[in-house]
């Protein structure tokens, strides 16, 4: 049985990273690959009580992290629809390259944090078109937009998937991960800018033409602010909902959910239907990437067959008898995850190691936020702030492994060290 399933597996997982080459979606190969492990391991199991049993829990752990991405991506679409994150994006202004990174650069890091790196992509690569003129300005803006996002993202509990699974399978907790992984975070960000802000010097930047309407006139002021404020709320006071009540987050983000429905009927109640429809949560819930919720409930429930099967145990096992040092484990891991989807790695990790054996906020558990957090962005379809970067602005794969991949490894190697440094300073 065992051989069956990890055949099964990394063939699913192979279509996935395939997955342009192919013109298969990650999403479909992601469900068969779940659905033929589930398959092959009741067949062989041969107890529907214990297969019923594993499946519910399973389904729980998968179930909480699905409810809680669709709460945020909805919360982000309601801001995004009312022109929210023009209060953000109107105020960055500059005339120098250099000054424009910092800046860039600073804003996507501490916005991935609150938000998730991939929406916060999304935002920064479409301001950037609206900034600069020169394509190739735009995609090296885009490059370090992927190694700012994905460095914001890793050190706070909503700030990206991998590290939302941690915090909600009682890895990490969200004071710990946000004291000890920041800094090893902001090391990542700043020696890749720090670089780059030589290597651009003091050009000028080239604006596009301008516009003959200005965007965003569609809301008004009150309704932008009110609506970004109250969903970046949300959002931010999730982990305190979840401290305060012990419930779970994606309870805590539901509710806000309902919270932000309510404020924005009441918003728009006495306006004509046409418009109201457009800005409405219901409109918003029609806009979130399903194909994305839909793989990550795919890639869950097949990496917990290989968990049932005490398949993750075993290479645990075999990585602590051969490598031996648990930073180099999770260095490994963190660079692997440049080529193949963080998601499947970080769930199979904690699968591969248990909390009694690690304890909640050990150093493993947080060096793998960190690790898995940025090490994707070495590649440009390592992490899913990359791929909508490369979606976005058409960008190469082998012009990103020219010139941004360096930077990212550098900077991740650099954040790495931080983390250890620090780590025993503090131990």
């Amino acid at each position: 049985m065992t051989t069956w399933l990890s055949l099964v597996f990394v063939l699913a997982y192979a279509a996935i990273a395939l997955e342009h080459p192919l013109r298969i979606n990650k999403s479909a190969s992601a469900l068969i690959g779940a659905g033929l492990l589930w398959t092959v391991y009741g067949v062989n199991l041969d107890n529907p009580a214990v297969l019923n049993q594993q499946l519910g829990e399973s389904l729980m752990g998968t179930a909480q992290i699905v409810f809680f991405l669709m709460g945020a991506m909805t919360i982000v679409e309601v801001i995004d629809a009312h022109n929210g994150f023009e209060v953000i994006t109107s105020r960055i202004r500059t005339t120098q390259l250099s000054a424009l990174m910092w800046m860039v650069g600073l804003v996507t890091f501490f916005l991935s944090a609150v938000l998730d790196n991939l929406t916060t992509t999304i935002v920064m690569v479409s301001l950037m078109k609206r900034l600069l003129f020169v394509r190739e300005d735009r995609l090296f803006f885009a490059g370090i937009i992927v190694i700012a996002a994905n460095a914001g993202g890793a050190w706070t509990p909503i700030g990206d998937v991998t590290t939302t699974m941690l915090w909600i399978g009682g890895q990490v907790t969200a004071g710990a991960i946000m004291q000890n992984v920041f800094l090893p975070s902001m090391v990542n960000l700043l020696v890749p800018l720090l670089v780059t802000s030589r290597l651009l010097g003091v050009r000028p930047v080239v604006a596009p033409p301008q516009r003959d309407a200005a965007l965003g006139e569609e809301t008004s002021a009150l309704e932008r602010n009110l609506m970004f404020c109250l969903g970046m709320a949300i959002l931010v006071l999730v982990p305190v909902f979840k401290t305060w009540t012990g419930l779970p987050p994606f309870m805590g983000i539901l509710f806000g959910l309902g919270l932000l429905w309510l404020v924005g009927d009441l918003v728009h109640r006495q306006e004509e239907e046409l418009r109201k429809q457009r800005l409405t949560l219901a409109r918003a819930l029609t806009r979130i990437d399903m194909s994305s919720v839909v793989f990550f409930i795919g890639i869950l429930l097949a990496v917990a067959v290989l968990e049932h099967s005490h398949i993750l145990s075993t290479i645990a096992q075999w990585l602590d008898h051969h490598v031996g040092r648990q930073d180099l484990i999770v260095l490994i891991i963190g660079l692997v995850s440049a080529v193949v989807d963080n998601v499947p790695l970080v769930a199979a990790s904690m699968g591969m190691y248990s909390l009694q054996q690690y304890p909640p906020d050990s150093f493993l558990w947080e060096f793998i936020a960190y690790c898995a957090g940025t090490g994707g962005s070495i590649l440009v379809i390592g992490s899913a702030a990359g791929v909508t970067a490369m979606g976005l602005e058409k960008i190469d794969f082998l012009w990103y492994l020219r010139k941004i991949s360096g930077l990212a490894l550098l900077g991740y190697a650099a954040g790495a060290l931080a983390y250890m440094a620090q780590y025993h300073l503090l131990h």
